[in-house]
């Protein structure tokens, strides 16, 4: 089924710098060899934790081509590809397309307040650009557009969509755009924080942004919700947000902290890039502490690696 091919855990992957702050091949290959080896069973590329607003549309193929280079055909591959025009995101899909993805997503068109016209006619192009099958990217708190059932249920009649990574909060969302799509439809949860709620009203599969730093927490709550234990997955969620909740205390981006903890375990994939900020001053030595809540966790439901 083609659906199979989308199921479990699929970490958002991150940008991956060297020290001057340029994009590093090698260290997107240590970081996609990582994340394969922990046994994920995709990777969304391009995406918001791959910083995509900020880079231009050169650094973006690089990153695309990477980790293609290194996971194609190990992995399933979603390409971001949205933009802010939709001529660049037409040249990313083409490019994603030649290196080999299995399927491309996009958010909606950003800075603009544009009709849903608009947006039905942006997403059209995308999916008309290439063969390859099109997640919808849902993520109103940044985007400022919240996916209707009417545009979804229009946007149905395109052979090529195939899901809708949802990032609003309210898990009604899930269950509502499940209600209003073919049983072939696939929804990739996108908070994090209620993952296991999330697959419980609906959901087919999860992307997050911090599933990279403690992907066996998540693989191991896709275990529990599969076998039916819910009083563990519940248990699992608890402790997987009180990561996130620390992740997003101190005084820098959330996806600094996330390299930094990297840089403990020994893998640097460099800072962020402005405007986001890196952590600094005390805050820096809170890492560690962050860090040994996923590990103490890790020990508490038996995961070893």
């Amino acid at each position: 089924m083609l659906l199979d091919k989308y199921k479990g855990i699929i970490p958002a992957f991150y940008a991956c710098y060297d020290e001057s702050g340029e994009i590093s091949p090698e260290r997107i290959k240590l970081l996609a060899n990582h994340l394969y080896e922990k046994g994920v069973q995709g990777l969304y590329v391009g995406g918001s934790s791959g910083e995509c607003i900020y880079q231009n549309l050169e650094e973006r193929k690089a990153t695309l081509k990477y980790v293609s280079e290194s996971l194609k055909g190990k992995l399933t591959l979603i390409a971001h590809v949205g933009a802010p025009s939709t001529k660049e995101s037409v040249e990313l899909a083409k490019y994603a397309e030649e290196l080999g993805y299995d399927a491309l997503s996009a958010i909606p068109p950003i800075y603009f307040k544009l009709p849903e016209s608009s947006i039905e006619k942006y997403w059209t192009e995308i999916m008309d650009s290439t063969e390859l099958p099109f997640i919808i990217y849902n993520i109103p708190q940044t985007t400022g557009y919240n996916l209707s059932i009417n545009l979804l249920t229009k946007l149905l009649k395109n052979d090529k969509l195939i899901g809708v990574k949802n990032s609003s909060m309210p898990v009604m969302d899930i269950e509502r755009f499940k209600a209003a799509a073919p049983e072939e439809f696939i929804v990739f949860n996108g908070p994090d924080e209620q993952y296991v709620s999330g697959r419980l009203i609906g959901a087919d599969s999860g992307i997050g942004g911090t599933y990279g730093v403690m992907p066996e927490l998540f693989l191991k709550a896709e275990e529990f919700v599969v076998a039916g234990n819910f009083s563990e997955a519940r248990k699992i969620q608890r402790d997987i947000n009180d990561i996130i909740i620390a992740l997003c205390s101190l005084n820098g981006s959330m996806y600094s902290t996330i390299k930094e903890i990297y840089k403990l375990r020994g893998i640097n994939i460099g800072s962020v890039r402005g405007p986001l900020e890196p952590v600094s001053g005390e805050d820096l030595g809170k890492i560690e502490i962050i860090k040994n809540m996923i590990d103490v966790a890790k020990q508490k439901f038996g995961i070893e690696n």
